[in-house]
């Protein structure tokens, strides 16, 4: 006669679970991070750079409209300088070196700041 094996109730879970801690008293694997404040990259004025080049910058590098990007230079123009992108901290960082390499002035900071 062949052994019958016997396993463990199955119990359906209906609620929230305890989350997981750590030796410290944290939280393990299911902790999330707090949300990181924006960054955004500003570009500056420069006495260098043709107007329709910039513009041509802001279209080609963040996909503008040819209005936006238009409405972006004026303000880098008449302003002196214009936020042009707003998220994480590594985008911005990114988007600053690429303005870089485009041959524009351009710096990023906390947004808000």
């Amino acid at each position: 006669m062949a052994q019958q094996r016997t396993h463990p109730p199955r119990t359906a879970v209906t609620g929230p679970t305890a989350p997981e801690t750590t030796p410290e008293g944290g939280l393990g694997l299911l902790e999330r991070p707090e949300p990181q404040p924006p960054w955004r990259v500003l570009v500056w004025n420069d006495p260098v750079n043709l107007m329709s080049y910039v513009t041509w910058v802001f279209r080609r590098h963040f996909g503008h409209s040819q209005a936006q990007a238009h409405r972006l230079m004026l303000q880098v123009h008449e302003e002196g300088r214009a936020v042009v992108f707003t998220g994480s901290r590594e985008e911005a960082e990114r988007h600053t070196a690429a303005m870089h390499g485009y041959g524009l002035w351009a710096t990023f900071e906390k947004d808000g700041e």
